[in-house]
């Protein structure tokens, strides 16, 4: 399931970076929002591989790995300005009109992110796959309720 979960959120990252609209609009909100992400994803899918013992455990590395996106997790937020829904987002109005939900779903991330770099100090391997799950339910739940399809 965790392998099918990751492939999914690789494809979808890949076809955003294929998306043929550019982002023209004053400062790009977009365009940040979305390296942003891409950022986050060069930290998730490492520790990913790990977790599902693809590439072998190495403690530093996965909390180097951590580390980097905790710090990422509070950064594209302020990006879903409300100028900021056009094309080439992939954001469904969900963000716009339900901002207390959206608010819960970034907290829910960020929160996951700190408690996994917490794990990840400890070394307990069958914790941190929990956590790293748990981090990875998080971007899930959000991405089923506030993106959609590339506009």
């Amino acid at each position: 399931m965790m392998i099918k979960l990751s492939v999914i959120l690789l494809a979808c990252f890949a076809l955003a970076s294929c998306s043929s609209n550019e982002d023209t609009h004053k400062g790009q909100p977009v365009t940040k929002r979305k390296a942003v992400f891409k950022e986050m994803l060069r930290s998730f899918e490492p520790m990913g591989l790990m977790v599902r013992e693809r590439n072998p455990y190495n403690a530093a590395e996965f909390l180097k790995y951590a580390e980097a996106l905790q710090a990422l997790s509070s950064q594209p937020w302020h990006y879903f300005t409300p100028d900021s829904n056009y094309a080439p987002t992939r954001a469904k109005p969900d963000v716009w009109d339900k901002p207390v939900e959206f608010k819960q779903a970034q907290q829910h991330f960020m929160d996951a992110s700190t408690v996994l770099v917490s794990t990840a100090k400890t070394g307990d391997f069958s914790k941190i796959k929990h956590d790293y799950a748990a981090v990875e339910d998080s971007c899930k739940a959000c991405h089923q309720q506030f993106r959609g399809i590339p506009r």
